[in-house]
């Protein structure tokens, strides 16, 4: 009588199923069936239960088939969104995305898509979302994908350019914008990324005022924190800190004299230091500037500036990352040129690797600035058409991506596993995603 406890019935849309309860545990606690059944997934009847779905009975079969074997076959006859539509009621979005990518690769990635954008001009920003959706950015408009590549109704800021653009998680994503002339409604808000409605602002308070800012480049920590460069009219020049959650300001740190943190380029925490990467890079600065800003002390524990380094007076640095692994901060300038920066050193001499002979072909007229990317202990820097793949101790180019329409990449983001590439031309993006492994 063990194996008849084990068995469970539904009525899909009227269409019969039997399956058992062990294939059902496959779907996870927080699934549907987990809530139906105890959480040893065991039945307490010999009587076999009829359990009553009102839902499309073919998508049911192929979600029920992935519960069974780990792999996903949509039938020709389903149309592919509404299996999607039915996996996202019934808790099962984490087992299709499984099934249709492994774990994140660098080195197995495939063009699994490219679209072309409908806003008008050049993309400005693309964002990867954690849930495998992502976000681009068009001059004063951001369009919202989900991780099927739906779109939503797109983020209108009114005519404010976009500067940058975060996911504080899968419903919410964080917007900076530059403030316009005469007016105090730029620097930042979050926005519901489903509906594109604007839920809160984030203030900027100095000596009990509110004041206008623009806002910069954004990041967070491990503690819903929210960083962002800022620009205002008198004295807020610097890095704010906010509750990404209530969207209240914690902190503010003032831009000393001769760095360049209000017009930052790029921010990034990092977590065994608790500090913050702050970088300033050519050609919003004649040099790069970057610092580590410890809160705790209220104080810049760590500067580098490429003035003075004969490498980079016509190669000028484009890019930083930190690399918490290694104890180090990686350059790159606009020949594909890598440097290291060992952040226990006191000089912040760079150690220079060049990447120029393995470029082949001439420099194109208007080449897109490159942009760094670490992401499970691999390195990515975009150059021209194409992004390369550096692996192991050495950071050794093992794989380049590429694809021949769309121009120049302009900006590409690592999140949801999945890599999004967003071209200078036609505003094309692409959608690189990792091959599931093969079940033996």
């Amino acid at each position: 009588m063990g194996v008849q406890k084990d068995r469970v019935r539904f009525n899909v849309g009227g269409r019969n199923f039997e399956t058992t309860a062990t294939t059902l545990g496959n779907a996870g606690q927080n699934s549907l069936f987990g809530s139906m059944f105890d959480e040893n997934w065991g039945l307490q009847s010999d009587a076999i239960t009829e359990h009553f779905i009102d839902r499309n009975p073919d998508c049911f079969a192929v979600l029920l088939d992935l519960l069974r074997t780990g792999e996903l076959h949509i039938p020709s006859n389903v149309p592919e969104k509404l299996v999607y539509s039915e996996a996202l009621f019934y808790g099962l979005l984490d087992h299709v995305r499984t099934a249709k990518w492994g774990p994140f690769d660098g080195n197995r990635l495939h063009l699994a898509r490219s679209i072309v954008g409908r806003a008008p001009g050049d993309g400005t920003a693309i964002r990867a979302g954690p849930d495998g959706g992502f976000c681009v950015a068009h001059g004063s408009m951001v369009h919202v994908y989900d991780w099927m590549l739906e779109e939503h109704p797109p983020i209108n800021l009114d005519y404010q350019r976009v500067n940058d653009a975060i996911w504080v998680d899968p419903k919410n994503v964080v917007i900076s914008a530059c403030e316009r002339l005469g007016r105090d409604d730029g620097g930042m808000g979050l926005f519901n990324a489903l509906t594109g409605e604007l839920r809160f602002k984030f203030h900027v308070k100095h000596e009990n005022q509110v004041k206008s800012y623009t806002g910069g480049a954004l990041c967070t920590d491990s503690y819903s924190k929210l960083f962002s460069s800022c620009k205002g009219r008198s004295n807020e020049y610097g890095i704010g800190v906010w509750d990404q959650v209530t969207g209240k300001q914690i902190d503010f740190f003032y831009e000393p004299n001769g760095w360049s943190l209000g017009d930052a380029d790029k921010l990034q925490w990092l977590h065994r230091t608790n500090c913050l990467l702050v970088s300033t890079m050519f050609p919003r600065k004649d040099y790069c500037y970057v610092s580590l800003l410890d809160f705790r002390v209220k104080n810049m524990v760590w500067g580098w500036c490429d003035i003075g380094d004969p490498i980079n007076e016509e190669r000028r640095v484009r890019d930083a990352i930190a690399m918490e692994e290694t104890n180090s901060i990686c350059v790159v300038n606009e020949y594909e040129d890598l440097g290291f920066i060992d952040l226990r050193g006191s000089e912040g001499t760079v150690r220079w690797s060049s990447r120029s002979r393995l470029m082949k072909g001439q420099m194109p007229d208007e080449p897109c600035y490159p942009k760094l990317a670490l992401h499970d202990g691999q390195l990515f820097s975009s150059m021209n058409d194409s992004i390369s793949v550096f692996c192991g101790p050495e950071w050794v180019l093992t794989s380049r991506l590429k694809n021949s329409r769309g121009g120049s990449i302009f900006d590409f983001s690592i999140g949801g596993d999945r890599l999004f590439a967003l071209h200078s031309e036609e505003n094309v993006f692409d959608i690189w995603e990792t091959k599931p492994p093969p079940i033996i």
